[in-house]
């Protein structure tokens, strides 16, 4: 199994750059289409919720200057495919709002690459990841704000618990688990699934895993006193020293609200790899 086509998000955050460089290694292994797109929003801001509604003049130049960060933002997307040796390349600017690009978009992708929210760069939009996550049908791999991570082919982290969510996580990740070198499964508190995980809880999907030519390991672990999932799945990601964490995302949406479970914003939140999540 392979992706053949993937969506990268450019603008002019701090980890653009670093976030097109991974979406092109990847691409590469692959032997895919690497898109970058890059989004104004400025129908969204000058069409929808100013003025223009009441006739008001178009603020051309403000127009001008998004367009500008877009097209500088695609073109730095390029000078660092290309300069990591990708050759498909794609560059797609949009003007509609974020949120509703990407999700578009992502439907025909087969792997959407995104950085975490990072509450000090203004240049990053909130919830954009939750809501791709949650409304795009495809799976998101989200790079950190914080750390370098050049490649996610070493150690991987699968969060299993026997959910629809997961089994989709897993099914999404399969070319990148097919690459690593190690894969690690972990099953939290498996005695409170009654009815979930059969006698061995995780031997089924390591099975089906190794069938695939993945190589996996399986822990079955208990969440100490006062310690949520999702913070157990972060200690144990730093005690393995992973690159990858694959999981479900649990959440939906009310209109234009993101409502995420516990352990998907845990992780969102205070993700310290790059994260590949499903819904």
């Amino acid at each position: 199994m392979s992706y053949k086509t993937i969506l990268v998000h450019a603008d002019s955050s701090a980890r653009s750059t670093d976030r097109a460089a991974l979406a092109a290694r990847i691409a590469i292994d692959h032997q895919a289409h690497l898109i970058g797109t890059a989004i104004t929003g400025f129908l969204d801001e000058f069409y929808r919720y100013s003025p223009m509604l009441m006739a008001a003049p178009i603020p051309q130049l403000e127009i001008d200057a998004l367009k500008n960060h877009a097209r500088a933002a695609l073109e730095e997307f390029e000078r660092t495919a290309r300069a990591i040796g990708a050759t498909a390349i794609e560059s797609r600017p949009t003007d509609d709002d974020a949120h509703q690009a990407l999700v578009l978009q992502a439907r025909y992708a087969d792997l959407v690459v995104l950085g975490q929210n990072d509450p000090d760069d203004a240049a990053t939009h909130a919830n954009l990841t939750e809501y791709v996550a949650l409304q795009g049908g495809r799976p998101v791999l989200v790079l950190p704000y914080a750390g370098t991570f050049e490649r996610v082919d070493r150690h991987a982290l699968v969060a299993w618990d026997g959910s629809r969510a997961a089994t989709r996580a897993i099914t999404d990740a399969l070319p990148l688990l097919q690459r690593s070198a190690k894969v690690t499964l972990v099953v939290f508190n498996p005695q409170r699934q009654v009815g979930v995980h059969g006698e061995l809880p995780g031997a089924d999907i390591a099975l089906l895993l190794a069938r695939h030519g993945v190589s996996v390991e399986v822990l079955r672990q208990q969440t100490p006193p006062r310690l949520d999932v999702g913070n157990a799945l972060l200690s144990l990601a730093a005690d393995l020293g992973i690159d990858l964490l694959v999981m479900g995302a649990y959440g939906h949406l009310r209109w234009r609200e993101v409502l995420l479970g516990g352990v998907t914003h845990t992780i969102l939140k205070s993700m310290t790899v790059p994260v590949l999540m499903s819904h």
